[in-house]
């Protein structure tokens, strides 16, 4: 097949690589003329992805993948284009921002030709596939949606840094606008992926058709809200534990041992471009949704909640050396959307504190470009904050944190023997090592 991905991100240029080592012609288009660049000499844009710079050389060798700015490139006489084009969310109204999807989505149906499967893998909200795409795609191309061209909902479901584990690993979900659009999707991806054996599942992992486009759409948000409302339900546990020297983490454990319970932990915060964006997604079509609104209102809230509790055992924050240690918004993984660093950092400087940052994974100037000042261990410290559960400050000591007064520790990462004599907070772990 001939195939057009929209969009070379995190997810796009993997699934380009996937589709290409399966044998397919891959054109992959996008707007940035740099990152093209970077494709076509095969060297991967965003390293950390395992296996993807292997695998685009491997693409890039066998003729089967190249890159374009150009959607007439791309576009004209695909058997299939995927659209992996970014959703963003206003921050201020909650609402979904549909610009890139909007223009992405003109400029490929100016150069649609009949015969082509379109499938949406941004994740959307409910009945935007159907109420958004197929309009818009049919007023600029001029063709018939189910007559000349097909679309279906089929959304990623993959994590940063395992995305090839993951396309095997989880069944394909798709949702068509007609049966025969359900029948070309269905085998469209049993054609690009292969898939791990899953006995766990209640039918056999592949490509499961979910019937209609807004099933699948609703599918991946209420897996992705399901963790957030989870989370919440954690730090709510959390802050109650901690309020009467109860260990949360002993009291989950014991929780999830039997069948029924999946609490996940607590923590800092939830960042990502997943868990805090889609609940909002799906609350924008479910404004009656109030488990998913009080629980993204609480995982929000808890970078302050932590901070004001630091500010209740130090006194007055004015002037104190404050760290928060990691910037990216989880262990191991150099990204910073939606990280708990800015909420942290801002709660701490509105009480007055010189606060300033440390990641393994960043570089000083390149944490100075995020608006936060850089921090080495070693340097004097008054209160430390871990943010980030980053493998190397599980063996952190008071040694590098030169006279530190507090350690909050928002992940749990840190060693309680390691710490005896400097007082630790740790988010539900009880009164007993002085923790809250």
């Amino acid at each position: 097949m001939r195939i057009a991905v929209v969009a070379l991100g995190k997810i796009g240029l993997p699934l380009a690589v996937q589709f290409a080592s399966k044998g397919h012609d891959v054109v992959g288009v996008d707007v940035n003329a740099a990152l093209v660049d970077s494709v076509n000499r095969g060297v991967e844009p965003f390293p950390g992805e395992a296996q993807l710079q292997e695998k685009l050389t491997a693409a890039l060798e066998a003729g089967r993948l190249r890159a374009t700015t150009d959607y007439a490139e791309a576009i004209p006489g695909a058997d299939a284009v995927v659209v992996v084009v970014p959703l963003f969310v206003n921050e201020e109204t909650a609402e979904p921002e549909f610009g890139w999807m909007d223009a992405a989505t003109r400029s490929l149906a100016e150069h649609l030709t009949p015969g082509t499967l379109v499938s949406y893998e941004t994740t959307l909200p409910v009945g935007v596939t159907r109420g958004r795409w197929k309009p818009l795609l049919e007023e600029v191309s001029g063709l018939r949606e189910g007559e000349d061209f097909h679309v279906v909902f089929s959304p990623e479901r993959v994590f940063s840094g395992r995305i090839f584990a993951d396309l095997r690993k989880y069944p394909k979900l798709i949702g068509a606008l007609s049966d025969e659009g359900a029948r070309r999707a269905v085998a469209f991806y049993e054609s690009v992926l292969d898939f791990d054996e899953r006995p766990d599942l209640p039918r056999t992992n592949g490509v499961w058709d979910l019937q209609s486009a807004e099933a699948a759409e609703m599918a991946k948000l209420a897996e992705t809200t399901y963790r957030d409302v989870n989370i919440g339900l954690a730090n709510q546990f959390a802050l109650f534990a901690g309020a009467n020297g109860i260990d949360v983490y002993q009291v989950i454990e014991a929780c999830n041992s039997q069948v029924f319970s999946h609490i996940h932990r607590p923590g800092i915060a939830v960042g990502g471009h997943c868990i805090p964006v889609y609940p909002k997604l799906y609350l924008s079509t479910d404004p009656d949704a109030d488990i998913v609104r009080t629980a993204r209102e609480f995982n929000e809230s808890m970078p302050e909640r932590l901070v004001a509790q630091a500010e209740g055992m130090l006194g007055d924050l004015s002037g104190l050396r404050a760290v928060v240690l990691g910037a990216a918004y989880r262990g191991g993984v150099k990204e910073t959307a939606f990280s708990g660093v800015f909420p942290t950092v801002e709660a701490l400087r509105r009480r007055g504190a010189e606060v300033r940052v440390h990641d393994p994974l960043y570089t000083d100037d390149e944490l100075r470009a995020l608006g936060l000042e850089p921090y080495a261990l070693g340097e004097g410290v008054d209160l430390a904050i871990v943010q980030t559960d980053h493998a190397e400050y599980r063996t952190l000591r008071p040694v590098q944190l030169p006279g530190v007064r507090l350690l909050v520790d928002g992940r749990a990462v840190t060693d309680a023997e390691a710490w005896a004599g400097t007082p630790r907070m740790v988010v539900g772990a009880g009164r007993a090592s002085a923790t809250v």
